[in-house]
């Protein structure tokens, strides 16, 4: 039962470093892709929405545990 209290105590944080984890590679993504201008929009658009949706997926993941 102190197990589940700890569980419970420790898991907010970890929503916490998953949203900062990726905000980080959002921040990064973005920067890339006004640096790299037009002609690669496309494949930073696709790598900054790749990056989202898997960290998105690692989160509920992780939330079901």
């Amino acid at each position: 039962m102190a197990a589940d209290v700890l569980v419970d105590m420790i898991m907010p944080f970890g929503q916490f470093v998953i949203g900062a984890l990726l905000l980080v590679a959002l921040v990064i993504s973005v920067r890339r892709l006004l640096e790299r201008g037009p002609s690669r929009m496309g494949g930073a658009m696709l790598l900054s929405a790749g990056a989202v949706i898997g960290f998105a997926v690692a989160g509920y993941l992780i939330q079901l545990l």
